[in-house]
């Protein structure tokens, strides 16, 4: 979901660095909270496991320019599942910013928008399971309608942002409409895909509990809500 270099630019790409700073600030509240009942320690450890997985999305996991940007298997639900919903804020974010200064310098001046398209929509599905995932019920009991409503509440999210990015920058000329639609039709490939990959980890996370179970991952993985 990486923006283009020029979809957004001059003064108009001033509105990335307030979003993309505002969605950072939230993700930052976030980890101070996950720090209070965690500890410190557990939080840097997700967080570098995030960031690598992340990272390896981007760079690692087969990516193809569609439309107005690229289709990623970005699996933000599935980090969310597995380390909460902070460690998977400061992965994206960082794992972001580390294949723009390392691999795709030419990504960093859109790095407002892409932490932002990466990140709000986290935010939102956080929201949605505190909604739809009852209190008592583990990360590992999902069914499979839960996984879905997670991973097309965050995919859609995404596919909404680049499409905001897109018509912010490009207006609504036919042909930058046509392209958000093909991105947009890409993404629904990966809405089937995520919840799959989604139970396929959480049944191996049950499998592997004695691993799973430290405090590298998420205690809503295996326990009730606090």
């Amino acid at each position: 979901m990486h923006m283009e270099p020029g979809v957004v630019d001059g003064a108009k790409i001033v509105l990335s660095y307030a979003t993309g700073a505002a969605a950072g600030g939230y993700a930052l509240k976030l980890a101070a909270d996950t720090a209070r009942e965690t500890g410190l320690l557990p939080l840097v450890g997700r967080t570098v496991l995030t960031t690598a997985l992340v990272f390896c999305f981007f760079e690692v996991f087969p990516h193809y320019p569609v439309g107005v940007s690229e289709v990623h298997l970005i699996l933000g639900s599935t980090l969310f599942l597995l380390f909460g919903a902070a460690p998977a804020a400061l992965g994206l974010a960082f794992g972001l910013l580390v294949q723009g200064l390392f691999f795709a310098p030419f990504d960093l001046p859109q790095y407002g928008m892409n932490v932002t398209t990466l990140l709000v929509p986290l935010f939102a599905l956080s929201a949605l399971a505190r909604r739809i995932i009852a209190p008592a019920t583990p990360y590992v009991e999902l069914k499979y309608g839960q996984a879905l409503a997670l991973s097309t509440t965050y995919q859609a999210g995404v596919v909404a942002w680049v499409a905001f990015w897109s018509i912010y920058g490009g207006g609504l000329a036919a042909q930058n409409l046509v392209e958000i639609a093909q991105f947009g039709g890409a993404y629904m490939l990966v809405i089937l895909v995520e919840p799959l990959v989604d139970l396929a980890v959480l049944f191996g996370a049950k499998q592997l509990h004695a691993v799973t179970s430290g405090r590298l991952f998420t205690a809503r993985l295996h326990h009730a809500a606090a």
